[in-house]
């Protein structure tokens, strides 16, 4: 995404200034979704709707996967990397004293009066994704969260190629973990229900009740994984890289959370 046009206009501004890409940016940084649920909360006619997204899709700042569930949908994603990105450069280019700088690492101790939020990541087998994700986020927020994974239809093992990623990637070992059913009541329940594949979501979201339900349409990379043995493991790492990318942008808002129920307490 270039940087700015000819009269030195921020392209960024440009893009996301116009009052319903910027509701369709809003709803898109929280959960991915497909189109009709985005005319649903942004109360547009879906040609409308459709138009704003080809433009932000041309401005790189979202792109959309096809449904694994159904193949007639697609899921619209938000890269927030590129929002960051945007967003410093244009406060650069007013003024240098603008410039954002990076946020210091979180501190992995909790304090004992704060309320941890809890977070759970749910996908079929919980043999891939949810697993990757548990593993990133108990990385990155230390005593902060409490996080678990679970799947709908359970695998019997964890993938190998996920237990590698987190080892050689991410110093992290899990060995000895097994695939876990869902069960959202588990532990008092969870403040956060985030859902990893689309066949998952559709079927947590008839049961997640009182759950913040978050969707991430992450492609499955066991598909096809054992058919090329390099091919496969470069797919686990392109999904762990996706899930600690959104992990990431997850961690503030639920320090956020957090900080709203205290207050309100």
């Amino acid at each position: 995404m270039p940087g700015a046009d000819t009269l030195g206009y921020p392209r960024f501004v440009r893009l996301v200034g116009h009052p319903l890409r910027w509701r369709l940016l809003t709803e898109l940084a929280r959960s991915d979704l497909r189109v009709r649920e985005l005319v649903n909360r942004v109360d547009e006619p879906q040609n409308l709707v459709s138009y704003h997204l080809r433009v932000l899709r041309t401005g790189g700042l979202v792109s959309a996967t096809r449904s694994s569930f159904d193949a007639r949908d697609s899921y619209y994603h938000l890269d927030l990397d590129r929002c960051a990105n945007g967003l410093a450069a244009t406060a650069s280019s007013l003024h240098p004293s603008l410039r954002v700088g990076p946020e210091p690492p979180p501190s992995r101790s909790a304090a004992k009066d704060v309320v941890r939020p809890s977070v759970l990541f749910v996908c079929s087998g919980n043999s891939a994704r949810s697993p990757l994700a548990e593993a990133v986020m108990r990385r990155r927020a230390g005593e902060r969260v409490r996080v678990s994974s679970a799947g709908t239809r359970p695998k019997d093992r964890i993938h190998p190629y996920a237990a590698r990623v987190l080892r050689e990637q991410y110093g992290i070992d899990i060995g000895g973990q097994v695939p876990r059913q869902l069960d959202l009541t588990s532990g008092g329940g969870f403040d956060h229900v985030v859902t990893l594949c689309d066949r998952a979501r559709e079927e947590v979201s008839r049961s997640a009740g009182r759950h913040g339900l978050v969707h991430w349409s992450v492609s499955d990379p066991a598909d096809a994984a054992d058919a090329s043995k390099r091919g496969g493991y470069r797919r686990f790492l392109a999904a762990a890289a996706d899930i600690d990318r959104r992990v990431r942008h997850l961690l503030p808002t639920l320090s956020d959370d957090t900080t709203r129920s205290i207050s309100h307490e």
